[in-house]
Order: structure tokens, then C-alpha cells, then sequence
């Protein structure tokens, strides 16, 4: 495993990595590279989340989006087939950067192999650490990037975004999700997406 000064190292080399986004986001007033931010977050609700959460989870959840930017969407075909081989492309392109910082910190091979097993999202819903991974990914989409996102697409694709969200959480997950403060109309919908089949 490592120790504080070892995870913290990651952190900042994650983090120098993310400070290189050309996109940029508005938080609390300051403007910040977006994949920095939204790695920010996931520690952030992990912490909250699953505050005894293993290393390996730890780096993982701070490393999740690593240089995202660097495999635009729109490099693949702009449908279904495309998208989900942009997702998979992404995931192993993020183990590699994810790797190629651990070693460079000095981690074990065994840490480093899990810190992919889950960026990978292996075994959802069967092993614990994905599945928290999974959750802390949802809230943070439900907590900061849901009520954006609301007032770009119809209320169809909406509700279908947000079953297929909840349908990946645990139960613990959904209980988190329910004492989240949303907009009135943020709510509402969540509400629709859970009441309709």
C-alpha cells in the first residue's frame, strides 16, 4: 500500500496533470480547469461518502476524469455505437495516465492494478469499491452538474438520464441522493424519473 505522504504526492501529480485543461469552469466565483474541479468534487464526496474509503479508492475517485480533454467526443461517430467506445477508450486511457503517476510515486504493482480494476468500473454492483466508485460519480453528477444540464435537453431525455443514474446506485447511494439540495424544478423531475417505469 502507501501512507499520507505517498497518497498526497498522487494527489498533487493528478492535480498538475488536470491544471492543464484548456476548459474551463466557474466555482464559488473563481474560474478553474474543469477536470480539475470535478476531481476536486469526487474527493470531496467521497470523503463525506465513504469517509473510511481503501487508498486505492481514494486515488481512484481523484484520478477518475485524468486529461479527459485529451479524447474529445467528437473524435468518435456522434452516435450510440460512437459514444460508448469513446467511454471505453477513455477508461483505458485513463489507467494508463493513472498508472504512469503511480509508479512514478512509487506504489506497489498491486495498487496500481486495482487503482485500474476500478477506473475500469470491473464487477459493478459486485465489488464494494466500484460500486462506491459508481456512487460517488452519481452524486457528484446530481449535486453540481445535474441543474446545468436540466435546461439543456427535453424532459424525456432527462428522466431517462436520470433512471439509468439511479439504477446504477446502491441503496446507500440513493439515500445520499435523496438529501441533496435541488431547485424546485430539479426536484420535481427526480421525483417524475422515480414515479415513472
Amino acid at each position: 500500500m502507501g501512507s499520507p505522504s505517498k497518497l498526497q504526492e498522487a494527489f498533487r501529480l493528478f492535480d498538475e496533470a488536470n491544471s492543464q485543461d484548456p476548459n474551463t469552469e466557474v466555482a464559488n466565483g473563481v474560474e478553474q480547469p474543469k477536470e480539475l474541479l470535478y476531481a476536486k468534487r469526487m474527493t470531496q464526496i467521497l470523503d463525506e461518502f465513504a469517509p473510511d474509503a481503501p487508498e486505492a479508492l481514494k486515488l481512484t475517485a481523484r484520478c477518475q476524469h485524468i486529461c479527459r480533454w485529451e479524447i474529445p467526443r467528437d473524435s468518435y461517430e456522434m452516435n450510440r455505437v460512437g459514444y460508448l467506445k469513446w467511454r471505453q477508450d477513455l477508461k483505458k486511457f485513463h489507467a494508463e495516465k493513472a498508472a504512469e503517476i503511480l509508479t512514478k510515486v512509487g506504489y506497489d504493482q498491486e495498487t496500481i492494478d486495482r487503482v485500474e480494476f476500478l477506473l475500469l468500473k470491473k464487477q459493478l454492483k459486485k465489488d464494494e469499491d466500484t460500486q462506491t466508485l459508481e456512487d460517488v460519480i452519481c452524486l457528484v453528477f446530481l449535486k453540481y452538474y445535474y441543474e446545468p444540464f436540466l435546461h439543456k435537453h427535453d424532459e424525456a431525455k432527462m428522466i431517462s438520464i436520470l433512471q439509468k443514474t439511479w439504477k446504477k446506485m446502491s441503496d446507500k447511494g440513493h439515500e445520499t441522493a435523496l438529501k441533496l439540495t435541488l431547485s424546485e424544478d430539479g426536484l420535481a423531475l427526480v421525483t417524475k424519473a422515480l414515479s415513472t417505469p
